[in-house]
């Protein structure tokens, strides 16, 4: 999966893509699991598993879980 990070906060693209970053892992499983997409709004990643928002993961904010799913074991 590509992700246009054009318009993601330069905090999140560290904490996502730089290995030993926060969400690292995150990005891993996303990798990996074909039922989830995921789509940068307002700065923000918003995470989905079979079109339902599960996460959104901000730079500096804590991130949001919406719904129950294995990705939010990944949190640190």
């Amino acid at each position: 999966m590509t992700i246009d990070t054009t318009n993601m906060c330069s905090h999140l693209q560290k904490k996502l893509f730089l290995q030993g970053g926060e969400y690292y892992p995150i990005w891993k499983a996303i990798q990996e699991d074909k039922e989830i997409t995921a789509v940068v709004r307002s700065r923000q990643l918003h995470i989905y598993r079979n079109g339902k928002k599960v996460l959104i993961l901000a730079g500096k904010a804590q991130p949001k879980i919406v719904r129950e799913d294995k990705l939010n074991e990944l949190i640190r």
